[in-house]
């Protein structure tokens, strides 16, 4: 194995839950297969990002909207639910960042952490991430809390910037839409507790890893656990 391997929110999760399934996904290159259903509902996230980003860059996206009644219906719901998102291109405040599909990347010991933030704004004082969730139902406030994206995108924000954790928040916006429903947010505002929480568990996922790839380059496999 060459050059430092890249951790994402997924390959945590998946680390964590299952290491087995780790090493089956990322170093055997064995994909499970997946459901029309869901293969549907991947394709229809990536027109709604797609969407959003093409709208944050000032590019057209009225022929999105017209492919796709779902989406426009989606996408005006959530300009009316969230007009603070929506600032006019080329008109923010002095020294305010806007970047849709932002890149972040840091060095962690043996590995390298890596984040793309649906959108990230900044001022000189607060940096919010915003990320579109395109699946139908709201997920548990704490499932969401506990969740490797939520805890990666904070801690990897605040450690490649100068912002302390208490000026740092991440929202999530749930925008596919049933019947009659309206979009919904979740926030959560960072703190140095959790920062520090997050990088002791971020330092033993990363440890037991690495005790993981010895054994496997050893020609043992990744622990199978139980469901």
């Amino acid at each position: 194995m060459t050059g430092k391997l890249r951790l994402s929110q997924n390959h945590l999760h998946l680390l964590e839950t299952c290491p087995r399934k780790f090493q089956e996904t990322y170093l055997d290159g064995l994909v499970s297969p997946i459901t029309w259903e869901e293969e549907e509902n991947m394709a229809w996230g990536s027109r709604f990002h797609l969407l959003m980003q093409q709208g944050e860059l000032g590019l057209p996206i009225q022929g999105f909207m017209a492919e796709d009644r779902e989406l426009q219906n989606c996408f005006l719901a959530l300009v009316k639910a969230a007009p603070e998102v929506f600032s006019p291109q080329n008109n923010y405040s002095s020294g305010e960042f806007r970047e849709a599909e932002h890149y972040r990347t840091l060095g962690f010991g043996d590995y390298v952490l890596v984040a793309i933030y649906d959108l990230l704004t900044a001022t000189q004082n607060e940096a919010k991430i915003i990320d579109w969730k395109t699946n139908q139902r709201l997920v548990n406030r704490e499932k969401l809390a506990n969740n490797w994206q939520t805890r990666l995108y904070l801690y990897l924000l605040v450690e490649t910037s100068d912002y302390p954790p208490e000026q740092v928040s991440m929202t999530y916006w749930f925008v596919r839409l049933r019947g009659d429903e309206k979009p919904q947010k979740i926030t959560f505002v960072y703190d140095q507790q959790q920062h520090e929480k997050n990088y002791r568990d971020l330092t033993k996922l990363c440890d037991r890893l690495s005790d993981y790839l010895h054994q496997y380059q050893r020609g043992e496999p990744f622990p199978l656990v139980a469901s």
